[in-house]
């Protein structure tokens, strides 16, 4: 099964993945476990004996989108970032429905294969509704749960209904749309950071993305999470109602460390500094 326009995509995407790997900015491992769904890869950097940290990154994207954050983080922590299945990284081409127990099956059997009884956890967009539905379902197995702008708790905004039309106009019309997730960001500072962006972009023309509604987790399974939880959400995100995701963690887990910033897209940059306060409190 591929997700990819062509098989051209996929091997130019395939390409450039491998060469921003190159770049990863700490000395790190290529792991690869196999599950039921198919080999998963993952990205190990820092001391092994240190507490472990899995990283899940959004849709249309990959594990490199961790890099810089995984070498700040691998300070005090064994990172594993892990390329999620169903998008456009070196995991298995499977992509199970959203609305299962296939993900949170997948990633048990990730964590297992890595030896991780327990672990942290943070997650990204797409990557956070996994480590939501994961923690939700096995609390004892998350220690720390950090979520950049989850799906899975607010209502999720007709997005593509107004974005599928501007991919008809071409390469302006995908730069509109990333600008409506990501804001304008900086430019890039090093070859690597250019070769990152220049992956993302890359895949946003080669992947077809998941177009199905990410299913909401429930009151009830919002109130097992009873780990140590942190948020931040953008005040300006055209994909979740991110007023309604505070309103529901605030009522659900009324522990969490909330922030809203309220003039950040979907994509909340600059997080690596706070979120390692949070992974390393005591």
């Amino acid at each position: 099964m591929s997700f990819y326009r062509s098989s051209t995509h996929e091997q130019n995407v395939l390409a450039c993945y491998r060469k921003v790997l190159s770049q990863w900015p700490v000395p790190h491992e290529e792991q690869r476990v196999d599950t039921g769904q198919g080999r998963t890869f993952v990205v190990a950097c820092g001391d092994p004996a240190a507490p472990p940290l899995v990283l899940l990154h959004g849709s249309l994207s990959n594990a490199a989108a961790w890099m810089f954050d995984a070498a700040l983080w691998s300070r005090t922590c064994r990172v594993y970032a892990v390329d999620m299945i169903g998008e456009a990284g070196l995991s298995a081409p499977v992509r199970p429905p959203l609305a299962s127990e296939a993900y949170a099956t997948w990633l048990g059997e990730v964590l297992d294969g890595l030896g991780l009884a327990q672990t942290a956890m943070v997650g990204a967009s797409l990557g956070g509704w996994l480590a939501l539905d994961f923690a939700s379902r096995h609390p004892a197995r998350v220690t720390r749960l950090g979520l950049l702008y989850p799906s899975g708790i607010g209502r999720q905004r007709a997005f593509w209904c107004k974005a599928l039309p501007m991919l008809l106009l071409g390469a302006w019309g995908r730069r509109r749309i990333r600008q409506w997730v990501m804001g304008t960001p900086p430019a890039p500072a090093t070859a690597a950071a250019r070769d990152l962006l220049g992956l993302l972009e890359l895949i946003g023309r080669s992947l077809k993305p998941r177009l199905e509604t990410v299913p909401l987790l429930g009151d009830e399974a919002l109130r097992r999470l009873s780990m140590p939880v942190w948020l931040v959400v953008g005040g300006k995100d055209m994909l979740l109602d991110s007023a309604d995701t505070l309103r529901r963690v605030h009522q659900q887990v009324p522990h969490a460390v909330t922030r809203c910033l309220p003039e950040a897209p979907h994509y909340v940059a600059g997080q690596g500094e706070a979120l390692l306060q949070f992974l390393s409190a005591k």
